[in-house]
């Protein structure tokens, strides 16, 4: 009997995605558990089994689309021998193109379609429309090569140097020059970078964040690091500030565990369990893998796992479970130099710290002037769940634990 192969989801978050690619073709033997296809979700490019046995008899979706739906039909799966039955594209699949625009050319037989402008009997591409508005090419100065002269892309792009703009710029502007369509380069949005943009813009907009900034020195943390990778066996692990601030702030939560929490219209849910979310940079976003019971391991464990989730997240290797359901995040850019900067809350939850590079800075100790070694770190709040002295005091905890860093290892 033919069974539809429907679009996962892959995450709590995910409502639709991009079918990156197909691994298996028309005609191909499928067994349970076999990967059938990649999936561009809103955090990872990730692997789809088939949950049964059967023949690929048809694919309903090419790969390369974006934007499908979850539980949208995406292929037929038959039984050997079985007839596959007739069907059609799903009515809420994406139009079936390729992820870059392509050149609009082709030489046709039909009539101008519907969206064609028609205006002053002016017949124009999408394509072509858009790209003379961007360059203020006005569409009269233009003449079509298409069917019926309509105007195509090569038209816009080929036009003569001297074809008037439709709105030339006021003198008091600015100098600017507009580049021209030969000198931009456009790359498609992925799925991830899209849900990106969405989430952080609600999060920005829909919670009222708040921020708070402490100095730290880190002379003494230094030093315990240098011992610790000292005593090393054949370098069996090597200790990261990132480690050791990834311990820190979960033992500050321990402490004063008021910003462990979630905020919600009904309640604010408070968690016992401290998974501490690292951000990651990979090359299409950010990632926030997730180190659980952070309090609770040495920073030896810490340490391995941190770099074992930062390796397969770049490599987009991680399972869902490792990526989803932290309590509290830490954004560390200390490595780039940047001496502060204001993170945002990676929702639902309700905090995050920035990490900012250690420097040498004079700081006054016993009333005289002295040289360390300091970090400042910024506390982005959810003002929903918790209030400015707690962050405050919840900072200066943190700051306690990290100039007195002998409590990461006891």
């Amino acid at each position: 009997m033919a069974t539809d192969i429907l679009m996962p989801a892959l995450s709590p978050t995910m409502t639709e995605g991009k079918l990156a690619r197909w691994l298996k073709k028309e005609g191909d033997a499928v067994a349970a558990g076999d990967v059938i296809a990649e999936i561009e979700t809103d955090k990872a490019t990730m692997e789809v089994e088939a949950v049964d046995e059967g023949i690929l008899g048809r694919i309903l979706i090419a790969e390369g689309n974006e934007g499908i739906p979850v539980n949208t039909p995406i292929a037929v799966l038959v039984e050997d021998g079985e007839a596959v039955p007739e069907a059609s594209v799903p009515a809420n699949q994406p139009p079936s193109a390729p992820s870059q625009p392509q050149p609009d050319h082709a030489p046709s037989t039909k009539q101008p379609s519907s969206t064609a402008e028609k205006g002053a009997r002016i017949f124009v591409s999408p394509l072509a429309k858009r790209i003379a508005k961007e360059l203020g090419i006005a569409l009269t100065a233009l003449k079509g090569s298409g069917p019926n002269g309509r105007i195509l892309r090569r038209d816009v792009e080929n036009r003569p140097k001297a074809a008037p703009v439709e709105a030339p710029a006021p003198k008091s502007t600015p100098a600017a020059t507009t580049a021209s369509v030969d000198n931009v380069t456009r790359v498609a949005n992925s799925t991830m970078r899209k849900v990106i943009a969405r989430r952080l813009t609600e999060s920005k907009t829909q919670v009222p964040h708040f921020y708070v900034s402490v100095d730290i020195e880190l002379d003494e943390l230094l030093a315990l690091r240098a011992k610790l990778n000292a005593t090393s066996q054949d370098n069996a692990y090597k200790i990261s500030v990132n480690d050791m601030m990834i311990k820190a702030v979960a033992l500050a939560l321990r402490k004063l565990p008021g910003l462990n929490v979630q905020f919600t219209d009904a309640e604010t849910l408070h968690f016992e369990n401290i998974d501490i979310s690292m951000a990651v940079s990979i090359p299409d976003g950010l990632i926030t893998p997730i180190i659980r019971g952070a309090d609770s391991k040495s920073l030896r464990e810490i340490s391995r796992e941190a770099k074992d989730l930062a390796k397969r997240a770049r490599a987009g290797k991680l399972k869902p479970d490792e990526f989803q359901g932290g309590t509290f995040s830490i954004s560390n850019m200390g490595m780039f130099g940047v001496r502060d900067f204001a993170a945002i809350i990676n929702p639902p939850q309700a905090g995050i710290l920035a990490i900012a590079s250690g420097e040498k800075r004079a700081v006054v100790k016993d009333g005289q002037i002295a040289i360390a070694t300091v970090m400042t770190a910024t506390l982005s709040v959810d003002h929903r769940a918790v209030d400015g002295a707690l962050g405050a005091q919840w900072l200066n905890a943190l700051r306690d634990i990290v100039q007195n860093p002998y409590s990461l290892v006891v």
